[in-house]
């Protein structure tokens, strides 16, 4: 059996892809340090000391390290209430809105029926409403029932998500027509076909969907304000508002306040990272 022939480059072809790396490498690397440059600087605030930053003394690295401001905002703010409270409203929104995209996603990728098309477009076109158009709605909705100062006011307005539902639609449209319809010929039902087929193939999409929820609900701001009321329910955006001083403010505890809020974050994505990448990818948006 003879071996194939090995394909060679020419040292044109070579060098143009050498250049071609050397280029793309570079500007990962300036994207990577300018999306960095605001985390690291927030570390660099977060661990000086104050006299350096009343003092105008901040350098690139703090001179003296110190967790001042780490023990001033734990020591004077229920932080710790505060985590609890986005940690268990962002994840039953997350774990609600993935649900909802994927069943949606699934109706409106492989059933037929009378308008699916229009109220397909109609749920796409509620994404460019921004939530100071119908807050005012829901805030009347989750006062008639009675709801308002409680965790549900904030979950059940944030549950569905439009985004999602499209997100979840393009990406079960690579799901092959045919391996559903041997399913259904085999006897399965549209939940079989769902929970046996199109579950076990959305992982990446899933893993999409639960991290693009989490971080909009744990970051949300405007909304968790109004629904609630008492001290002991507000989240971590809102807990930051204290911080904030009517003539000058504490930049070293603002910054290490954020740092709490991001930390969380971020740990998430650096362990999921592979299946955003996928999931993005079998979905169609590049």
């Amino acid at each position: 059996m003879t071996a194939l022939p090995t394909r060679v480059l020419s040292p044109a072809v070579r060098r143009t892809r050498r250049v071609s790396l050397a280029v793309r490498l570079t500007l990962a690397t300036v994207a990577a340090l300018v999306i960095l440059a605001p985390l690291y600087w927030m570390l660099v605030v977060a661990f000086s000391s104050r006299a350096e930053l009343l003092g105008g003394q901040l350098r690139l690295w703090p001179r003296s390290f110190t967790l001042a401001n780490v023990e001033r905002v734990f020591g004077s703010f229920p932080v710790f209430t505060w985590l609890g409270n986005s940690v268990a409203i962002s994840l039953v929104v997350a774990v609600l809105s993935v649900t909802l995209s994927l069943m949606g996603g699934y109706a409106f990728a492989h059933l037929r029926f009378p308008g699916s098309t229009a109220l397909f477009f109609t749920a796409i076109a509620t994404l460019v409403l921004p939530i100071q158009v119908i807050m005012v709605s829901l805030f009347r909705i989750v006062t008639g029932l009675g709801l308002y100062g409680t965790y549900w006011a904030v979950i059940l307005p944030t549950a569905a998500s439009a985004f999602g539902l499209f997100l979840a639609r393009q990406s079960m449209l690579s799901v092959p027509r045919e391996l559903i319809e041997a399913a259904r010929i085999d006897g399965a039902g549209h939940w079989r076909v769902f929970r046996s087929i199109v579950l076990p193939l959305s992982k990446p999409l899933i893993a999409v969907l639960f991290f693009m929820s989490l971080l909009q609900t744990w970051n949300d701001f405007a909304w968790p304000l109004i629904a609630l009321r008492e001290n002991r329910l507000f989240t971590l955006p809102i807990g930051l508002l204290f911080l904030q001083g009517q003539f000058n403010s504490d930049y070293g505890a603002t910054m290490a306040f954020a740092l709490v809020n991001v930390v969380p974050i971020v740990a998430v994505f650096l362990a999921f990272q592979r299946y955003f990448v996928a999931g993005f990818v079998r979905s169609g948006i590049k």
